[in-house]
């Protein structure tokens, strides 16, 4: 198969030197490669800024924005088979960005937004028969949370969404794991560590791969 995986944050740059980010450190989107590459597959890694190593034998895109991410996934995804989309993407990115540094000056500074696009809803638009995942990092109380993933798991067209918490940025492993899938199932995983839950996200691409290793996709 030829896998297609995001990880990490997207910084949007308020001037030369800030910017408006997470803290996303790849490590989950650098695993779901390394199993998938260590299981004979291709890879393409589309990672964000973060200190961590490219993985060795993957194709990498580094980017740095949403709109750098939004271009490189929409370009790489007419060749792959399956998609996982783990990045932290920023919702909103400024309007404008100052040249230089922006000087203290007023108590108050007021920053005008613009909506970044949504990748993993334009890669459901377009995935064919891709097998499609998502993630979905949630701070509300655990059905409000579940509520939400399984309206973005319909909306964005999706085998299915990991739903995960906020202690899960960071650090080596998941809290508060779940899958929810297209068809109504769940599945609980609880906090497994991060390579354990690339292991099994790269299962269920290849248990629900309809064409074969490097079969050719419908666009």
């Amino acid at each position: 198969m030829r896998f297609l995986v995001s990880g990490g944050p997207t910084h949007e740059y308020l001037d030369d030197v800030r910017y408006l980010g997470n803290p996303s450190t790849g490590a989950i989107g650098i695993a779901v490669a390394e199993t998938a590459i260590a299981r004979g597959h291709e890879v393409t890694l589309v990672l964000g800024p973060t200190h961590l190593p490219d993985p060795n034998g993957v194709t990498v895109v580094r980017v740095t924005s949403a709109l750098e991410m939004h271009a490189a996934m929409t370009e790489a995804c007419a060749s792959a088979d399956a998609v996982v989309m783990t990045a932290a993407v920023s919702d909103y990115r400024p309007r404008s960005r100052v040249e230089g540094k922006i000087k203290k000056g007023t108590d108050h500074l007021v920053l005008e937004l613009a909506k970044n696009p949504d990748i993993l809803g334009d890669l459901g638009r377009i995935r064919g028969s891709r097998v499609l995942l998502g993630f979905a990092l949630e701070a509300a109380p655990p059905d409000e949370a579940r509520d939400h993933a399984r309206d973005k798991l319909a909306a964005k067209n999706l085998d299915a969404i990991v739903l995960n918490r906020r202690g899960s940025f960071g650090g080596a492993g998941m809290e508060d794991v779940s899958v929810l899938e297209a068809d109504g199932s769940t599945t609980r995983l609880g906090a497994p560590d991060k390579v354990s839950l690339a292991g099994w996200l790269v299962a269920f691409c290849e248990e629900r791969d309809t064409h074969g290793a490097g079969g050719a996709r419908e666009s």
